[in-house]
């Protein structure tokens, strides 16, 4: 029977909080990126469901490249990229959905509320659902 060394969890503790942490400094900087990209876009050129779209892009592909470079560094298994990259945007399209919803409900003809309403639940919401499953499925 295989025991299990008291002192491995605390290390795995530490990892994930770790894991957590450059997640939470990435995420951070590839949320604010969105927002500079769809606010301004959403409240003086388009429609906010458009400027959602411009912002994603930009945030996606800056996302992947600093969260499977820094964010998830050490955790699971790099052999695989192709296997890697399509979980990523697997759960990208997750976030997509959320921030989608964000946008079209808080903005459109449901609230009629200012461009800016839907950053708050993509700022708070929409992270800690990537998080879980980048970590439990993309990068494990």
């Amino acid at each position: 029977m295989k025991t299990v060394n008291q002192g491995q969890q605390p290390q795995r503790a530490s990892d994930m909080l770790g894991q957590l942490v450059r997640f939470a400094i990435t995420g951070g900087f590839v949320t604010m990126l969105y927002a500079i990209v769809y606010w301004p876009l959403a409240t003086y050129v388009i429609h906010p469901m458009a400027a959602f779209v411009a912002g994603y892009l930009v945030a996606l592909t800056t996302g992947y490249v600093l969260h499977s470079r820094w964010s998830f560094r050490g955790h699971g298994s790099r052999d695989d990229i192709r296997r890697t990259t399509g979980r990523f945007f697997a759960v990208s399209l997750v976030s997509f959905a959320l921030n989608g919803m964000f946008t079209w409900v808080l903005t459109g003809p449901l609230l009629h509320g200012a461009t800016w309403w839907p950053l708050i639940p993509i700022f708070f919401f929409t992270p800690l659902v990537t998080f879980a499953l980048n970590r439990l499925w993309v990068f494990a």
